[in-house]
């Protein structure tokens, strides 16, 4: 009887003994949990940020003008990509333009187009898109959808993107080449003002956008 009461009692220790072995052990394995994800983030490689280039790039734009098509840009705007090559879909690009530097090759049109009959530059001085997210679709191209706001309204667009390569610039930087297009209806912007002449409308709806992007990694 003794013999098993010492038996018993040892068999009790190492019961109350067990809860703080495994506490030992669950507080060793998040410690090296907690390491290894910090060792992790320190090394691995973070996404790439350029700067677009607005002298090697184009913000461009076509509309219908009665049978043909008027060909416009803007001049002065900014933006940053970050471009995540190991994961392409947690990239992302921020992008502003100033209405006022529209420029279609005609001074009295451009006028026009800065007016409140279409862009009212001076109520609405910027355009503005910012992505939310970004879907490889193949090789070095991708479906980019974001938010583009323009004369007070905002829209979900999706740009169909191209890299077309990135590597060492004349200054010794890396950059980035980019195509970009979409099309949009303008109406749906508030840009609605038309006039007929015959059943024909002197300004499309429809709009074309095509952007040439040179960006340099920061």
């Amino acid at each position: 009887m003794v013999g098993f009461a010492k038996k018993t009692r040892g068999a009790k220790t190492s019961l109350l003994r067990l809860p703080k072995f495994n506490c030992l052990v669950m507080i060793k394995s998040l410690l090296i949990l907690l390491f290894s994800a910090a060792f992790l983030a320190e090394f691995a490689p973070a996404a790439d940020i350029f700067a677009i280039d607005k002298v090697h790039s184009s913000m461009g734009f076509q509309v219908r003008h009665l049978f043909s098509k008027v060909e416009g840009k803007f001049d002065n705007f900014e933006g940053t990509i970050n471009y995540d090559e190991a994961n392409p879909d947690a990239s992302s690009v921020e992008v502003k333009i100033q209405t006022v530097s529209i420029d279609t090759g005609n001074a009295q049109r451009d006028a026009d187009l800065k007016s409140p009959n279409f862009f009212d530059a001076a109520k609405y001085p910027e355009i503005t898109f910012k992505s939310t997210s970004v879907k490889p679709t193949e090789k070095n191209k991708a479906d980019v959808a974001g938010d583009l706001t323009m004369h007070g309204v905002t829209k979900p667009v999706v740009l169909k993107v191209e890299l077309l390569g990135k590597g060492p610039g004349m200054k010794g930087s890396i950059v980035s080449g980019w195509d970009a297009t979409t099309s949009l209806k303008r109406s749906d912007f508030g840009l609605s003002w038309n006039k007929v002449i015959e059943g024909t409308q002197i300004v499309g709806d429809d709009v074309q956008i095509d952007l040439h992007v040179e960006a340099d990694k920061k």
